[in-house]
């Protein structure tokens, strides 16, 4: 069979409704000559070069009409920006506005049955799109304000918050108990690792912790294992389950739920619908957060140091940042690890593998305390009637002040525009399936 041939693309954009026909028939053309070809895996070089070829045309394309039509259309989406409509449910409902410029439900779903090495990678069009709009400074800021909301999901265990100060979420847990409230992660079999499985439980836990009205502040800890070494005591968590993202099973846009929502809103609170989270008047609501670090912080778990404003380590613990053996960006580690550890330890740290002890120098640039596991439970107690001893009263105008010197709103949103696209083209590359057969023998491991 040999390569098709590809139709000239749309290289000049004009009004709206116009381009939306125009590209649309240029995508819908794209995707009958890909589906020409084999399948993915059994396509020859020349195959799979015209494949290459047929969704870059066609990413361009996208890219020309975003830069022209972005802001229209978030505005429709959002009926000018009047509602909020959370990343995960954008993408699917940009592919009813305007078909072809991202992937429908069904594509995804489809391809969510294949390993990752055998997709095509269509989620990248969600990339493009979600970077998009985070680089335009009105319709990211709107979509950032969206993520800060509490989770649709949320208030239907508010309840049972209020009757037994307790929630079992499944893969979170959180409870009150005292002046704090406490988040427990639970994927015991896994180590505590993170996936599509358990990023909306996380999330209600966090969002019920900060909207506890008998807590000064929270607690992150990991629930106790039940395999490896670590078997019978607690971590942290092990991050992205490396398994699942081999075997296809970790959406891309996980990773922008996840920083845009979970991760965010410990950095900077829940949003009200009628307030934008700006940076000088706030408008969140939010509490201090404490991490407790038994066994190990690795990837994602790590990537939760970074937005805590105290850290309890067990001295035997360790953290790490293997994003460049799975091939992957660390979230936004690139953007927050410098401020604890300066450039050159970061980079070591992203870019070669480095690890800290919590128990070192540098480990000690990241965690607040060091204590023996033995005394964990001790410490933790200590450490909540520290924080909350004189009152949590300038709490969150003092992180409102360290974030407006270190982290702005649109630093963030830029930082995001950029993670979008480069994670979404990373997540499909096909370095991070060598990097996975290489480093996590991803080929012998089974799915569960």
């Amino acid at each position: 069979m040999t390569a098709p041939v590809q139709e000239a693309a749309p290289q000049d954009t004009g009004d709206f409704a116009g381009d939306c026909t125009r590209y649309a028939r240029f995508w819908e053309a794209s995707a009958v000559l890909l589906a020409r070809l084999p399948a993915k895996p059994a396509r020859n070089a020349e195959q799979a070069l015209a494949a290459e070829q047929i969704k870059q045309a066609a990413r361009d394309a996208r890219g020309r009409f975003l830069s022209a039509h972005v802001e229209a259309v978030y505005d429709r989406l959002t009926r000018n920006r009047s509602r909020f409509v959370r990343v995960e449910q954008l993408v699917y409902d940009a592919a009813s506005l305007v078909p072809g410029l991202v992937p429908t439900r069904a594509q995804v779903a489809a391809e969510s049955e294949l390993l990752q090495r055998d997709k095509e990678g269509h989620e990248i069009d969600q990339g493009i799109f979600v970077s998009a709009v985070l680089a335009n400074p009105r319709a990211g800021r709107h979509l950032c304000h969206a993520m800060l909301l509490p989770h649709p999901k949320t208030a239907e265990h508010l309840s049972g918050m209020g009757r037994s100060g307790r929630v079992d979420l499944g893969a979170a847990e959180v409870f009150g108990g005292g002046k704090a409230s406490y988040v427990i992660q639970k994927n015991p079999r896994h180590l505590n690792a993170e996936d599509a499985s358990t990023l909306d439980a996380a999330e209600i836990a966090v969002d019920l912790a900060i909207l506890d009205p008998l807590s000064q502040l929270c607690v992150l800890r990991g629930d106790i294992v039940e395999s490896g070494k670590y078997r019978g005591r607690r971590v942290l968590g092990s991050g992205i389950n490396l398994t699942h993202l081999y075997r296809g099973k970790v959406p891309f846009i996980w990773y922008l739920q996840r920083d845009l929502g979970i991760v965010n809103k410990i950095y900077r609170g829940l949003a009200r619908p009628d307030a934008a989270p700006d940076d000088v008047t706030g408008n969140t609501r939010e509490k201090p957060w404490v991490a407790v670090v038994e066994g190990f912080a690795i990837g994602g778990h790590c990537q939760y140091l970074l937005v805590m404003d105290y850290v309890l380590a067990a001295q035997d613990a360790f953290m790490s940042l293997p994003a460049r053996k799975e091939g992957i960006i660390p979230g936004a580690a690139n953007l927050r690890l410098p401020r604890f550890v300066g450039d050159r330890i970061a980079r070591q740290a992203i870019m070669a593998e480095r690890r800290f002890e919590c128990d070192s120098a540098e480990g000690r640039l990241i965690c607040d305390e060091v204590v023996p596991q033995s005394d964990m439970d001790g410490a933790m107690d200590r450490v909540v009637e520290k924080l909350t001893g004189s009152g949590v009263v300038s709490a969150s105008a003092n992180r409102r002040a360290l974030r407006i010197a270190q982290e702005p709103f649109d630093l963030f949103r830029n930082y995001f525009a950029l993670y979008a696209l480069e994670q979404a083209y990373c997540h499909f590359s096909p370095a991070l399936i060598e990097n996975l057969e290489r480093n996590w023998n991803a080929k012998g491991r089974k799915l569960d």
